[in-house]
């Protein structure tokens, strides 16, 4: 008979070139509460995000082909599916460079399969609730604090009727937002999802973007309950987002 699935496992794809690796997750995880798919590259890893929408992804840093990093990426501008990285690369630069292109986590090998649980349960607990696959570009209306967003027409309408048109600019912004809601971001990861090029000098942009956009859905600009800085962080964008 098949194997029968609980639909409310959680779901992890582990992307690792390695089969013993694939093999010995899958097993381990598997006998932890987890339903998991295994894939060997990039591009079968991006066929099973499509068919398998997990709902973790762990990465291999070194891969034949195309590389765990360049493959982050990708996956980063088109979801908002957690990452964690596993890696035979230790030096604190290649932790660094994982985190700034999108991973929620990374975890160095040889590593031990309680700890990479642990994390594993840390990165989804943060994470639970919400949708992962539910990108803006999916949804036309999104719900927060006293404003209605209308993706198809750009447009705010707060809750007293009053519409407010977004320019490009403020739309990109407000969507990489809504997609993480509660998730602290970096100017740089800011930057990096808005496939910005000249770090430098989109660092600062970003700072004054922010600052008018709050002009347009703060209630009081000088002391924003939406989109709340995190000193030494970034931004996160603190009220809840509901689908409708």
């Amino acid at each position: 008979m098949p194997e029968m699935v609980n639909a409310s496992q959680e779901h992890i794809l582990v992307i690792d070139d390695d089969r013993d690796i694939r093999e010995d997750l899958k097993s381990y995880l598997g006998d932890n509460g987890f339903r998991v798919s295994t894939a060997e590259n990039a591009a079968a890893a991006r066929r099973a995000i499509h068919t398998e929408e997990p709902d973790l992804i762990l990465l291999d840093v070194m891969m034949p082909g195309e590389d765990g990093v360049s493959l982050c990426r990708s996956i980063v501008r088109l979801t908002t599916i957690p990452i964690v990285f596993i890696s035979a690369r230790t030096d604190e630069i290649d932790r660094i460079v994982g985190l700034e292109v999108g991973a929620d986590d990374y975890v160095c090998k040889p590593f031990n399969p309680r700890e990479l649980l642990a994390r594993i349960r840390s990165v989804l607990r943060r994470t639970n609730g919400h949708d992962r696959q539910m990108t803006p570009e999916k949804t036309r209306y999104f719900e927060f604090d006293r404003w209605t967003l209308d993706t198809a027409k750009r447009t705010m309408t707060r809750d007293d009727g009053v519409v407010v048109s977004l320019s490009s600019g403020e739309f990109q912004l407000l969507t990489i937002f809504i997609a993480r809601p509660q998730i602290v971001l970096s100017r740089e990861r800011i930057v990096e999802l808005s496939h910005a090029e000249g770090a430098d000098v989109f660092d600062r942009s970003v700072d004054s973007q922010v600052s008018r956009f709050r002009k347009k859905i703060e209630r009081d600009p000088k002391n924003p309950e939406i989109i709340q800085t995190v000193w030494g962080g970034g931004y996160v964008f603190a009220a809840d987002v509901k689908k409708l």
